[in-house]
């Protein structure tokens, strides 16, 4: 496992994080693994290596940070594990169980600690930016959780380059806490973010975790897995031609090489110049072990880079406020060796 500082701190976490949307109860998704089953995947997660897991309030509506941190007692040590998770979604009725107003997230915070059982949280992160809070409000409160010891960093997620930028000043200004990471979407089929969002964390000294390395499944090549024919979002993100196309490429250089397609859609995301740390959401040992896999991977070539990027053209951002957005897009013709 290869470690790194995250951001301009000096926490040290692993290149892998991972990702646990996928655990907590089958009542909120039918692809969500309950406690039994999720536990041999964090063993395995943290029996190679990786130090560092990503949560939310919204997953599962708490159930999330509940399963997981009770594995996560059962296997490993407090003080040697980076524990991120998140907030702003709707948790439970009422205009005020969503946002970053101070409101929310003081009972938010308060929420995830009691089902988590710890003490802190290593990194709080905003799940997005809130239009309706002003900055100042949201990132105080951001700052007085640190001051008062319940969290030790603080980090940003799948925003606008602008907000963050927003947040990152306005923290600056104040003499806040400055958030350490910027959680986002990454992957072959979705590269909107190298335009603004990459280079300002960078310029920045910003970490940058990538989720979705598989673009919610599709670059797996297994269209008709249960995630793949059962998450709306995945048909809503990657349901055009352009993606398949992308996913299609990512076969050829598999084949070429004698692995998984996702072996080599990870690669392609590990081996970018902004990503320190990729989120891997995994249901099962093996497909942990392709992550791995794809971290040892000899460096891409020119031809295979270019095979994997040639269908790739401008697209609407996914965020939350561009839902059923969709921009056609076309793809540029196959050249040696994969016009065979």
């Amino acid at each position: 496992m290869e470690y790194v500082n995250l951001g301009n701190s000096g926490l040290r976490v692993s290149r892998l994080c991972l990702g646990t949307m996928n655990m907590g109860s089958k009542q909120w998704k039918p692809w969500i693994y309950d406690e039994k089953e999720s536990e041999p995947i964090i063993a395995h997660a943290f029996e190679s290596g990786v130090n560092f897991i990503d949560l939310a309030d919204f997953y599962s509506s708490g159930e999330n940070e509940a399963v997981c941190a009770n594995v996560l007692r059962r296997i490993a040590k407090r003080d040697e594990i980076v524990v991120a998770t998140k907030v702003g979604y709707p948790f439970g009725g009422g205009q005020n169980n969503q946002g970053h107003s101070r409101l929310h997230l003081e009972k938010a915070l308060d929420g995830s600690l009691k089902r988590m059982k710890m003490d802190y949280v290593d990194i709080y992160m905003l799940h997005y930016y809130d239009l309706t809070t002003p900055v100042e409000e949201f990132w105080e409160t951001m700052d007085s959780f640190v001051r008062k010891g319940k969290v030790r960093y603080l980090a940003c997620s799948t925003m606008m380059s602008w907000q963050f930028a927003k947040i990152y000043y306005t923290a600056e200004k104040n003499g806040w806490q400055k958030p350490v990471n910027m959680q986002l979407q990454l992957s072959a089929a979705y590269r909107e973010e190298e335009r603004e969002m990459i280079p300002f964390c960078r310029d920045a000294r910003v970490g940058i975790s990538a989720f979705s390395p598989l673009a919610r499944g599709i670059l797996s090549c297994d269209f008709s897995s249960n995630r793949n024919t059962t998450d709306f979002f995945t048909h809503e993100m990657f349901g055009d031609a352009v993606s398949k196309e992308i996913a299609l490429s990512v076969n050829r250089v598999a084949k070429r090489y004698g692995v998984q397609p996702a072996q080599i859609a990870q690669a392609w995301v590990l081996q970018h110049s902004g990503v320190d740390v990729m989120l891997v959401g995994a249901d099962t040992k093996d497909q942990f072990n392709t992550a791995l896999a794809a971290l040892e991977m000899p460096k891409l070539t020119p031809e295979d880079l270019y095979e994997i990027e040639r269908n790739y053209t401008p697209r609407d951002h996914i965020n939350d406020y561009n839902a059923d957005c969709r921009i056609p897009r076309n793809t540029r013709p196959a050249k040696a060796p994969y016009d065979k």
